[in-house]
């Protein structure tokens, strides 16, 4: 095998991180709905899967490269978990965001043919976030990790412009990764245990890069680069109806809130880039590189949440067209690796 295998949607949390998450939780997490549900079995978990996902998710160390031996991972790009700082205010999310890139970039740079990261940013103060960028490509981060919504919020409203004029002006593509929907979005998904990674995490992530799309953002921001994980969390899908529906409502004007100039379809296919975490499915996998091409779609494990042997082992039997760009040459390309 000549190229390596690099997994491009890795997570990490520092301890601090992870004890403020403790904190907020004791007091009730006020307009995080369903973060107590979905994180306190990892939090407070003493055995099984929890407590096995907490204990490597803050790992930048031993623990974490053996599992990556084991499974044949030469190469994370690593990130902040969901829901990263997004979750407190913004002067205590800005100052846990700092201390995550620091972290990170130390661990990069200790492991330098292992390791790569994408910064933190606490997006409810986007002039602090926009120079946290800056200061994070000076730490050698490789891109920025945005966990959907910032508090119901989402980043084509116009206060967070600073965020994605830096993420254009730096050449710092944008992770958009799932999280918790905000309690507009949870109380149907939540009446039937479907508000978590089984539907609800990838639908409100798909809802935040259609609001990316047809609002206008990337007329405004031509060279703006997105990341989605999980093959595009279902949009590549849809496409054609979308395309389709799109036409319709603008050609009758009845959207004023659909001001992108063409196509969606167009946008997602030059602006998005997609990685497989946690979906090695061979089917679903050829799908999105029939739609997307081949030179947009990544090899992702999702670690810690999901097994690094198993989807190292089931992206084994994908029959992409090009192994080399899926595990390896994309990735330098997006996130400019050495």
């Amino acid at each position: 095998m000549a190229y390596k295998k690099i997994a491009t949607e890795e997570a990490f949390a520092t301890p601090e991180l992870v004890e403020a998450w403790k904190v907020l939780i004791e007091d009730g997490a006020p307009g995080e709905a369903g973060l107590d549900h979905h994180f306190s079995r990892i939090l407070n978990a003493t055995g099984g899967w929890g407590a096995q996902v907490r204990d490597q998710v803050v790992d930048l160390g031993e623990v974490r490269l053996g599992i990556m031996d084991a499974a044949g991972v030469d190469m994370q790009v690593i990130a902040i978990t969901a829901p990263g700082v997004q979750v407190f205010d913004a002067e205590t999310g800005s100052a846990l965001a700092v201390q995550a890139n620091d972290v990170l970039a130390e661990a990069v740079r200790k492991h330098p043919d292992r390791f790569a990261g994408l910064g933190a940013i606490a997006p409810q103060a986007p002039k602090t976030a926009a120079k946290e960028m800056e200061r994070a490509k000076g730490l050698g981060l490789k891109g920025v990790m945005v966990n959907s919504h910032t508090k119901g919020e989402y980043l084509d409203a116009a206060s967070y412009r600073p965020i994605l004029e830096a993420a254009e002006a730096l050449d710092l593509p944008l992770y958009l990764h799932p999280r918790p929907a905000p309690p507009a979005m949870m109380a149907p998904m939540f009446e039937r245990h479907l508000d978590g990674a089984l539907w609800g995490f990838q639908t409100e992530t798909a809802v935040h890069a259609l609001r990316l799309i047809v609002t206008g953002v990337f007329d405004a921001f031509p060279r703006l680069r997105v990341v989605l994980g999980h093959l595009g969390e279902g949009v590549p899908f849809w496409l054609d109806r979308i395309d389709r529906l799109y036409a319709r409502g603008r050609k009758g004007g009845a959207y004023p809130h659909w001001r992108a100039t063409r196509r969606p379809s167009e946008y997602f296919l030059e602006n998005f880039w997609l990685s497989s975490s946690g979906h090695n499915w061979d089917p679903a996998v050829r799908f999105v590189e029939e739609v997307v091409g081949e030179d947009r779609l990544m090899f992702a494990v999702d670690y810690p949440y999901d097994d690094s042997m198993e989807q190292t082992q089931q992206a084994a039997a994908i029959a992409v067209k090009n192994p080399e760009k899926f595990y390896e040459r994309n990735a330098r390309n997006l996130f400019d690796l050495a």
